[in-house]
């Protein structure tokens, strides 16, 4: 008895992480969707501006990506962990950490480098 609940809970377990992992893939491709028509719109408005509105909401979607990827391979070596298991995920969970600190770097360095760029604005002045 004890073995089918365990095969039962595993089963469970490989259907979340298979249903997480599809979140993180599709965060990701509506991420790519509306940098597309960022960059349409881009294209057709004012050439002037810069980019990084754009940049900065497609990292905010990776991030979020890479969080929901990490927590697949946590679920997936949760259910049976073997040390090649936990050895992978270790190592997956190194280069999905560096990546999101280093984009979450990225982020902010843009977003102040965003309102930087924004002019001052002025205080409505009252009409007389």
């Amino acid at each position: 008895m004890f073995e089918q609940v365990e095969r039962q809970v595993r089963d469970y377990v490989e259907w979340l992480r298979l249903l997480v992992e599809a979140l993180g893939a599709l965060v990701i491709a509506a991420g790519v969707v509306l940098v597309i028509v960022g960059l349409v719109r881009h294209l057709f408005s004012q050439r002037g501006n810069s980019f990084i509105p754009i940049r900065l909401a497609f990292a905010r979607y990776l991030t979020l990506a890479l969080e929901l990827q990490l927590a697949a391979d946590i679920l997936s070596t949760s259910v049976a962990p073997t040390w090649g298991r936990i050895g992978k995920l270790a190592a997956i969970a190194v280069i999905r950490t560096a990546l999101n600190y280093f984009l979450n770097k990225e982020l902010q360095s843009e977003s102040a480098d965003a309102q930087a760029e924004q002019p001052a604005r002025r205080p409505a002045q009252g009409r007389n």
